[in-house]
């Protein structure tokens, strides 16, 4: 199984770092050129549209959507997870600090291309065979490829999102949070993989209207908790901060000014390893987020293209900077050296330079928000393609599978799904990213549109879909 790991995981590094890399940065920078720079003219307005619709308890979501917030709730709710903390830490010890950077950049691209996914989504999306407003890649693929590799292109993306986020992904999800509340806490790994599962099993039976109530009203919490505790480390350790972004600039094109020659990290280390690490966490570009897009009720495909631009900046500009910061003005960062700290031991030990024993604690409780939130966001995702494939009586199994990849993620050691998991979050792109460039023409002759007449009458975007059976 070990051999079998490694494997999978060269492979899966294969795909990423050499692959994915370029193809995902390179869709974003197209998306940007053809749009004219989507993210920088409309990010104001994105902002205002996406907190215009704010609440903690909302109208609720029914069979023609949910509100914009609620979509971009649940879009953040799968963007902000493990990866915010334990990835931002492995991308400073294998690239860094200029890894940061070029997370930076990345994320800029990749604002331009979920708004392109978004945008997309809400144009293609349709009603399924009970009357209900769904939507994501699948519908857009095969409406670009309506034909046998269409549907071809459609089913691979399909399969790969159930088992990379549904299954293996969510195992890996559950393992993080016991992994934490045993570190930080002594809980016995079962108990909370059992209460995670009971509540994950609560808000998957009351379907899209308890996920978005649920999410709606998390994300919020999450994102000040988060944000508050990093905010309250960096006025203590405010004397490193002008030195920690310092770092991040010279490191991202001389490292060795920063680091020394020694330890082997040039510039190349840097850009792969904050490219890689910032594109796997606010997943643009991926077909994950698409899905919650698609049921936001809004009077434009435009309005949510430029709401769903706020959930990579959240993620990367914000939750991963601050992150960051914490870690860069620790002193605990030994990028590069054998034996040094990384990963999730390098956060919890930067969050206790300044909160002591309540380090490990505030990481669990973080740990806990973030993983059960993507829980909630990529079973959603992977119900929505179980739906797609084998119609809603498969739901009440997918939810029953999921809950029990929860239980036995908190269990085991699971290298091995970890790495299928990244595995799988890789291929599913390839289908969503062919289908995005073939329809870049549409998400720019639509911005065009918008840009010419950006006022309309204040009608929603869910009267014009059609129905279609999933068998379609």
């Amino acid at each position: 199984m070990e051999e079998l790991s490694q494997i999978i995981s060269s492979v899966s590094g294969f795909v990423w770092n050499n692959l994915l890399l370029y193809l995902l940065v390179g869709t974003g920078i197209i998306f940007s050129i053809r749009t004219r720079f989507v993210q920088v003219r409309r990010f104001g307005t994105g902002l205002r549209n996406a907190f215009g619709s704010f609440s903690l308890n909302g109208k609720k979501a029914d069979r023609h959507g949910m509100s914009a917030f609620q979509a971009l709730a649940t879009s953040v709710a799968a963007q902000v997870g493990t990866g915010n903390i334990v990835g931002c830490a492995t991308a400073l010890y294998a690239g860094g600090p200029g890894a940061i950077f070029w997370m930076w950049v990345s994320a800029f691209f990749g604002m331009s291309t979920i708004y392109g996914e978004a945008v997309l989504a809400q144009m293609y999306k349709t009603r399924d065979k009970d009357g209900n407003v769904t939507g994501g890649p699948i519908y857009y693929i095969k409406a670009r490829f309506p034909n046998g590799f269409g549907t071809f292109l459609a089913g691979f993306f399909a399969v790969a999102i159930i088992f990379a986020l549904g299954f293996a992904g969510n195992m890996v999800q559950a393992n993080s949070i016991s992994d934490s509340f045993y570190t930080a806490f002594g809980i016995p790994r079962w108990v909370v993989g059992l209460c995670i599962a009971v509540v994950a099993a609560f808000i998957f039976l009351g379907g899209v209207k308890r996920l978005a109530s649920v999410t709606e009203k998390l994300v919020p919490v999450m994102a000040v908790v988060y944000v508050v505790g990093c905010l309250i480390i960096l006025c203590i350790q405010h004397a490193h901060i002008i030195e920690a972004f310092r770092s991040i600039f010279v490191g991202a094109f001389n490292p060795s000014a920063v680091l020394g020659g020694a330890v082997g990290i040039g510039i190349r280390e840097a850009m792969r390893f904050g490219v890689a690490r910032g594109l796997f966490s606010n997943e643009a570009g991926m077909g994950s987020t698409p899905h919650a897009h698609a049921l936001a009720k809004v009077k434009r495909p435009q309005d949510q293209g430029m709401i769903a631009m706020q959930g990579v900046f959240f993620d990367t500009f914000i939750v991963l900077t601050l992150t960051a910061m914490v870690i860069l003005t620790s002193g605990q960062l030994q990028a590069g050296v054998d034996g040094a700290l990384e990963g999730s031991a390098l956060a919890q030990a930067s969050f206790s330079v300044t909160f002591g024993s309540f380090g490990n604690a505030f990481i669990a409780i973080c740990m806990l928000f973030f993983a059960f939130s993507t829980i909630l966001g990529w079973y959603f995702f992977g119900e929505v393609n179980v739906k797609a494939l084998f119609g809603s009586k498969a739901v009440k199994v997918y939810a029953a599978v999921v809950v029990v990849c929860i239980v036995i993620g908190s269990l085991l050691k699971i290298d091995l799904v970890w790495n299928l998991s990244d595995l799988f979050n890789g291929l599913m792109v390839f289908p969503n990213l062919i289908a995005l460039l073939f329809l870049s023409s549409v998400v720019a002759k639509a911005t065009r549109e918008y840009d010419e007449n950006p006022d309309l009458p204040d009608t929603e975007n869910t009267e014009s879909v059609e129905t279609e059976s999933p068998a379609d």
